[in-house]
């Protein structure tokens, strides 16, 4: 009985660990990425992408900006370009210490550090030059994919060029056909399209 009690207190120390993680399952057209999201270092962009996800919002949309040698960006646009309706931008968090290296996920933002709202991107190398410095602020890191960076580099070999308004995205839109939580929490599963 003891050892049982002893069970149950190491699985309740643990809970608050998993749930500082969350885990993100993005099924695409050229297979699935899964992602850590780091809660911790960018609680505010963390929260604001699981709202979307949660929401249903990321469901069809594309990858419209891809650029060898440097991201694939997604999370703003239906297949035939229509650009969704977001909600208010959140804070720029690009201070956390976490490099926009390979793999990880970073927010999409305009001139203004505080612009990003949905669009998110996957770095394909060291983009150093997006990382805060001391005189700038940067691109916030929020996550990195744990499993799928050969569906990135898939999507990065897609055919590009036919859309003239949109020349970085593929000829034949990649969607994210569903996205959604995995890590166990109490909204997990529960975003729209399941």
């Amino acid at each position: 009985m003891r050892k049982f009690f002893t069970f149950l207190f190491t699985c309740f120390l643990a809970l608050p660990t998993l749930a500082d993680n969350p885990r993100v399952e993005l099924k695409t057209d050229l297979g699935t990425i899964q992602v850590e999201l780091y809660r911790d270092k960018a609680p505010a962009t963390v929260e604001n992408f699981l709202t979307y996800l949660d929401s249903g919002f990321y469901n069809g949309v594309i990858f419209h900006r891809v650029i060898p040698g440097f991201m694939v960006q997604t999370g703003g646009h239906t297949f035939d370009f229509q650009l969704k309706e977001t909600r208010e931008p959140v804070t720029n968090e690009s201070s956390n210490g976490l490099k926009n290296l390979r793999g990880t996920l970073a927010m999409a933002r305009k001139n203004d550090p505080d612009s990003a709202t949905s669009q998110f991107f996957i770095n394909l190398k060291h983009n150093d030059h997006l990382d805060a410095a001391k005189d700038k602020p940067g691109f916030t890191v929020f996550g990195k994919v744990t499993q799928g960076m050969d569906v990135v580099d898939s999507i990065l070999n897609e055919p590009r060029g036919l859309y003239r308004a949109f020349p970085q995205a593929p000829n034949v839109p990649v969607r994210i056909l569903n996205a959604k939580r995995i890590d166990g929490s109490a909204l997990a599963g529960k975003s729209q399209g399941e």
